[in-house]
């Protein structure tokens, strides 16, 4: 399956390598308030991606950072309770009449 998975990748980034190499000519790019930014269209959609991703992985971290302080709590919890004496299995006994 890991074979296959790689065969999968390697088509894939021949297909985007080829398609990149084809669209070297150069654009202009039209920014807000009047600037424009001209480069080889490769280099315009490595920035967009670059930029995704970091987007991605900054929209991603309060929730990363949210399990880890929840794990570091449950941790501390079983740590708690493996050092405090062990309770009984059975009820405790009635006294009696």
């Amino acid at each position: 399956m890991k074979l296959i998975v790689w065969i999968v990748r390697l088509i894939v980034f021949v297909v985007l390598l080829c398609l990149a190499l084809a669209n070297t000519g150069e654009v202009t790019l039209n920014l807000f308030l009047g600037h424009t930014w001209t480069a080889p269209l490769i280099m315009i959609g490595l920035a967009f991606f670059v930029v995704g991703g970091v987007i991605g992985v900054l929209a991603t971290l309060p929730s990363l950072m949210r399990q880890r302080l929840e794990l570091r709590r449950a941790r501390r919890d079983l740590a708690r309770a493996q050092r405090a004496p062990e309770a009984s299995d059975q009820p405790p006994m009635l006294p009696p009449v």
